[in-house]
């Protein structure tokens, strides 16, 4: 089935809301952290430890699966809750977000606004059907349509798909913008039409663009709320401060749609969640707590904690007290010290938990809130 979105309660001071998107896969209850697991897992986890933190949406990337394992080896394995071993709830990406960072600059950097001009020569041509660019892996010539990346993620089977779309750099002119966004709502389109001659269970979001162009957001807004999708991201980029990123939530937040899940695109850190839901965004995605344990950096309610600090060295106290976390319950500050000074890979594996954990947890509290009408 199509998802099932349910708004269980609106609060009386924003448009922050606790809702529940039903799907074949399981209930995402709202607001919610989706875990990026870019090639099938969260990095340094497997798949069973990322069901027992309670991440009940993950986050895989159509362009890195498409290169490897390819479509038709995870068709043939069942899909890709069979070939990962995930049975909750799966979102995939169009694979635009990295085929426009080879033309644009690093993928973070361009779409938050922090890259450069520079072109990358992985991209051969962008043109109205679509995107050639050749494999980082091997070299070979790779077209990317809209077809053709609603097809791939058919053959993925994920419960949420996102139609194939342009993403231009922070420092793109206003009429390339403009010409920018009509394309990527034609290429939406072309994207809703291949999804629903299929629809395999599956819904697919429409993503609302126009860069920090407050006037192109809202009426790429307009534009998708007048087809039939299932549900609305909010992509592209955010601009190059929080503010900018505010100003156009903010722009958003009166015509976000009542009666469809809001998802918004690679962002999720602590400080912007709050602001997100009560903004009326039901879900986030971001590799940020999972690439911040990568480098020692642990999430803690009285702010980031740097593991490699040498006043942990003698430290046995757990990273939280409080905490539910695996890592939490058996180890102790010092022995993650040793870890992360001897580079010890399982470092990795233990701090990841904590922080995604954390972000479970933190998003928990946020719903609770919503439901006391304290957001």
């Amino acid at each position: 089935m199509p998802l099932d979105f349910k708004v269980v309660h609106r609060s009386k001071l924003s448009r922050a809301r606790a809702g529940e998107i039903h799907t074949d896969h399981g209930i995402i209850r709202t607001p919610s952290f989706i875990a990026v697991g870019t090639n099938g897992t969260v990095k340094a986890l497997d798949n069973k430890t990322v069901e027992e933190i309670g991440v009940e949406l993950m986050f895989c990337n159509t362009y890195h699966l498409m290169l490897q394992p390819g479509p038709d080896v995870v068709a043939r394995a069942g899909g890709l809750h069979s070939f990962v071993r995930r049975r909750l709830p799966i979102i995939t990406d169009s694979g635009g977000f990295q085929v426009f960072s080879l033309a644009y600059g690093s993928v973070e950097g361009e779409l938050k606004g922090k890259g450069t001009k520079k072109q990358a020569n992985q991209v051969i041509e962008i043109s109205e059907e679509g995107v050639t660019f050749r494999s980082y892996r091997d070299g070979r010539k790779v077209v990317l349509t809209p077809e053709i990346s609603v097809e791939a993620q058919k053959k993925f089977g994920a419960d949420i798909i996102i139609p194939f779309d342009e993403l231009p750099p922070y420092h793109i002119r206003d009429k390339a913008l403009q010409e920018s966004l009509e394309r990527t709502h034609r290429w939406q389109l072309r994207s809703l039409e291949t999804h629903r001659s299929a629809p395999l269970h599956q819904s697919m979001y429409g993503v609302v663009h126009g860069g920090i162009n407050l006037a192109l957001r809202e009426q790429s807004l307009r534009f998708l709320l007048g087809h039939p999708f299932e549900g609305i991201a909010i992509g592209g980029s955010m601009g190059k401060t929080k503010d900018e990123m505010r100003s156009i939530l903010r722009a958003l937040s009166e015509n976000l749609p009542n009666d469809k899940p809001v998802h918004l695109l690679g962002i999720g850190d602590l400080e912007s969640l709050p602001f997100g839901v009560a903004s009326g965004v039901d879900t986030f995605d971001s590799s940020y707590p999972t690439k911040a344990a990568r480098h020692g950096l642990v999430l803690t309610r009285s702010g980031p904690l740097k593991i490699g600090r040498s006043i942990y060295a003698n430290d046995l106290n757990p990273i939280d007290e409080t905490c539910r976390c695996a890592t939490c319950k058996h180890y102790s500050r010092a022995y993650l010290h040793h870890l992360f000074k001897a580079a010890e890979p399982v470092k990795d594996t233990l701090l990841t938990i904590h922080n995604l954990t954390y972000m479970v947890d933190f998003m928990h509290e946020l719903r609770e809130s919503i439901l006391e009408d304290l957001i």
